[in-house]
């Protein structure tokens, strides 16, 4: 294939560098919540997601949208935080066919507790390694990514909008 661009050394070190980083980060979120908070990141996530939210409450095709779960995997997970009390779903009183998922108090309490422990890992294996300076560039550059991520599905959604047009 003459037309792939292939990474060059310095990319592809980079390439690596950020699939490790990205694998160790996940695994060491994981391990802190489950060790201090008893829960995994997906449902920390979710909490998170929810108690921003307002009225603390979420369709769960949007909050399925948001958090880039799969539907059945986020079904799955609200079923355990459900079983919890720290999330309920209920039926949206305009559309019966839309689910709703709702942050109950004792799961906003049970984020309020894992929220400190969580934050001071973020910040431990994610900013402390940097400088002031460093930390803020990294945020551009993320920025610049996710940017160009959401130009690219706002134009994949455009196009499956156009020819969903043109095949009625």
């Amino acid at each position: 294939m003459s037309g792939t661009r292939w990474l060059d050394e310095e990319e592809q070190r980079t390439w690596r560098a950020y699939l490790r980083t990205s694998l160790l980060l996940q695994e060491a979120l994981e391990r802190q919540l489950q060790r201090d908070s008893g829960m995994p990141h997906t449902y920390y996530m979710i909490l998170v997601v929810l108690s921003e939210s307002p009225g603390r409450t979420m369709t769960m095709t949007k909050l399925s949208a948001l958090l880039q779960y799969s539907v059945s995997r986020l079904s799955h997970a609200v079923s355990r935080l459900e079983e919890k009390g720290w999330v309920r779903r209920l039926k949206q009183p305009e559309d019966r066919r839309t689910t709703v998922a709702e942050l109950t108090d004792e799961g906003f309490a049970a984020l309020v507790e894992a929220a400190p422990g969580h934050v001071e890992e973020v910040r431990r294996v994610l900013f402390d390694p940097l400088t002031p300076r460093q930390a803020r560039q990294f945020g551009e550059i993320l920025g610049t990514i996710l940017s160009a991520f959401e130009y690219q599905r706002a134009e994949e959604a455009e196009r499956s909008r156009a020819l969903d047009a043109a095949a009625q």
